[in-house]
């Protein structure tokens, strides 16, 4: 029962879009009707510039380690903690505040990698930093930071097998609303900053 109350709120927190609440205070317009039509930190950038959108980044971050660290405390599991960081990801890709169209779920997955294994999580976030700052795509860096954070957790990290293996279903989850990117990027047509 407690497990089911725990993910409920994990959901909750994370279907909570302040790339929409930002948006509707400073335009009263919702974000998911321009740019890319998604509720996430980029589209802020697109849409509202750059101070908007860092503050989405954080807030959206601060998702993540707030549900990993409530749960941490609570229970004392790397594993639950991993599998309530996925929900509120889950969350936050389909909100059910919003009609379940949400964003893509990076900065609140960066959140819960940070508080779960910071040290595999910096290291893919500068590899993912550098790749945006290369390359010019966001998504690019996003899907490096999504697929390297887990690897490096399996290789260079003491977390119990189970957690690693959530924390590969988290990244699935937002690396899925990143298929189009992903055409986009194999055609050369991705958007960049």
């Amino acid at each position: 029962m407690i497990k089911m109350a725990l993910f409920l709120l994990s959901y909750l927190i994370g279907s909570i879009s302040f790339s929409y609440l930002l948006t509707k205070i400073l335009r009263n317009e919702d974000i998911r009707e321009h740019g890319s039509g998604n509720a996430g930190a980029t589209n802020t950038l697109r849409v509202l510039g750059k101070g908007p959108a860092i503050a989405v980044l954080l807030l959206d971050c601060l998702k993540g380690i707030l549900v990993v660290s409530v749960v941490s405390w609570l229970t004392d599991s790397s594993v639950l903690a991993v599998i309530s960081g996925l929900i509120a990801v889950i969350g936050h890709n389909y909100p059910v505040f919003y009609g379940f169209k949400g964003g893509k779920g990076v900065a609140t997955a960066i959140g819960v990698f940070a508080a779960i294994a910071f040290i595999p999580s910096l290291l893919a976030g500068v590899i993912a930093i550098i790749t945006i700052w290369v390359t010019r795509f966001v998504s690019l860096g996003s899907i490096v930071f999504l697929v390297l954070t887990p690897f490096i957790m399996l290789y260079k990290y003491d977390l119990p097998l189970d957690a690693v293996l959530a924390s590969f279903c988290l990244s699935l989850v937002s690396l899925w609303k990143h298929r189009e990117n992903m055409v986009r990027l194999w055609r050369g047509n991705e958007r960049k900053i």
